[in-house]
């Protein structure tokens, strides 16, 4: 996704001819984050990409499929392929996004080195087909290894296709990355609303023919294995090439190595102020300073303001910067019989991170106050979380509000737009986390009267 939004960007200034895009997946781009909406169904696998193969082609941008580059030789400034052809670059940029890790369970990989059929991993589309391919088996049930974003995606993905599923997680809570004990309580709460069982403080050691053997003693039977727990930055051709690797590959504020000026790096691979990110908005964010880098322009990366939107029915949680991190005032709201949690973190009249659960219904204002570092009044942040009274209106958002955080898209460019597609082709809302795609919907149905949108049109979102 990083690369995709990159060549954008090369392309917008003219450089599209210049560039060459070598990618092992045999897939054009696409949108990793919608990947657990084709398993639930709601999308179509070819709705995920970004942009079809022809847009490349019609740009003179050198697109190559299937090419699994094994090695940067910076001396003769070459990148190598598998089959052993060589690529010569003035600039190359590492766009290898993370790798899922494969956590230390017995039995999960057999003795020829292959992934038992009973487990599978979910992280590019071609995992998404063969998880796809396992359901015509039937199975009866799932544990879904890991209770992150991507696991509760998954989870839920699967419930929704009537299967029996249960998440296991190592730490006390479930999103305890993004969100503190109290929203996790109400996070597995929800789960078990929907039918899933959680098993927290747990991990898998051993997989036998009995089923998933935890360290607490149980064991779930279960036909099916999905491995969601964590990933790390994809940086094997860097250490390679001899390139500072810490967690990530180091780049400074031009995202270029801090070995070679010719070397640059952006997205989950790479490692700003000892920060390496994982989510879309600010890999886009660092596409969009590349581009006027290698463009020859001055700009420079400082860090971004993270959102993250976790996609899946019936779950709504929103995360802004890293709440559990982060320090300043605490002002929190919970109702553990509605099944919501709400918490920010205000620092100088500023919201500097927050957390909301079950209830997103001002998450639109926000995101606002929190992007612009907006100086909140004395009781403002406490009236941002309650719930809007069921009779007034809702606020009109105004035009230069951020509606799609991934793209960085206000509210007006939207209202300039005449379809979800259009949308999407002329500001790219909709195509990252989909997060903003109900507020993207509502906008472009209340346009004013003589530019009001079919419901064909409308309903797009989830078809195309």
């Amino acid at each position: 996704m990083a690369a995709a939004r990159l060549v954008e960007g090369l392309v917008a200034r003219g450089l599209g001819p210049q560039t060459t895009v070598l990618a092992e997946e045999q897939h054009a781009p696409y949108n990793r984050i919608l990947l657990s909406a084709v398993l639930e169904g709601t999308h179509r696998p070819g709705a995920l990409a970004l942009r079809e193969k022809q847009w490349y082609a019609d740009r003179g941008v050198d697109l190559r499929l299937n090419s699994l580059v094994v090695d940067i030789h910076r001396d003769t400034k070459t990148v190598e392929l598998a089959d052993r052809t060589t690529v010569p670059y003035d600039a190359v940029v590492l766009a290898t996004g993370a790798i899922p890790t494969l956590p230390p369970i017995r039995g999960v990989v057999r003795m020829d080195g292959s992934l038992d059929p009973r487990v599978q991993a979910f992280r590019s589309l071609d995992d998404c087909a063969r998880l796809l391919d396992t359901l015509h088996d039937h199975p009866r049930s799932a544990v879904i290894v890991g209770g992150g974003l991507l696991g509760l995606q998954v989870a839920r993905a699967l419930a929704v296709r009537g299967i029996e599923t249960e998440i296991v997680e190592g730490r006390d809570h479930l999103l305890s990355s993004q969100v503190d004990a109290s929203a996790g309580k109400v996070l597995k709460r929800s789960m078990a609303k929907l039918g899933t069982q959680v098993y927290l403080g747990a991990r898998a050691t051993r997989l036998t023919d009995e089923g998933l053997k935890l360290d607490n003693g149980y064991t779930l039977e279960t036909d099916l294995v999905v491995l969601t727990a964590g990933g790390r930055p994809r940086a094997n051709l860097a250490r390679r090439a001899e390139l500072t690797v810490n967690r990530g590959i180091v780049v400074d504020d031009q995202l270029r190595s801090v070995d070679d000026p010719d070397v640059y790096a952006i997205g989950d691979c790479a490692e700003h102020d000892g920060n390496v990110t994982g989510f879309v908005s600010p890999a886009w964010e660092q596409a969009g300073v590349l581009a006027d880098v290698l463009a020859g322009d001055e700009a420079a990366y400082q860090g971004h303001r993270v959102v993250a939107r976790l996609r899946a029915t019936d779950l709504d949680v929103c995360v802004l910067g890293s709440p559990e991190d982060e320090a300043g005032e605490v002002v929190e709201i919970a109702n553990p019989i509605k099944g919501t949690h709400r918490k920010l973190v205000v620092r100088d009249g500023r919201i500097v991170a927050g957390a909301l659960v079950g209830d997103l219904s001002r998450v639109g204002l926000i995101t606002q106050a929190f992007d612009r570092q907006t100086v909140l009044g004395e009781h403002e942040a406490g009236q941002l979380l309650l719930p809007e009274p069921s009779k007034s209106p809702r606020p009109e958002l105004p035009d230069d509000a951020e509606v799609c955080a991934c793209a960085g898209v206000s509210a007006g460019r939207i209202r300039a737009c005449r379809s979800l597609e259009d949308v999407r082709e002329t500001t790219r809302a909709t195509t990252g986390c989909g997060g903003c795609a109900p507020t993207v919907r509502q906008l472009l149905a209340t346009r004013p009267s003589g530019s009001q949108l079919s419901a064909t049109q409308l309903s797009l979102e989830g078809t195309t």
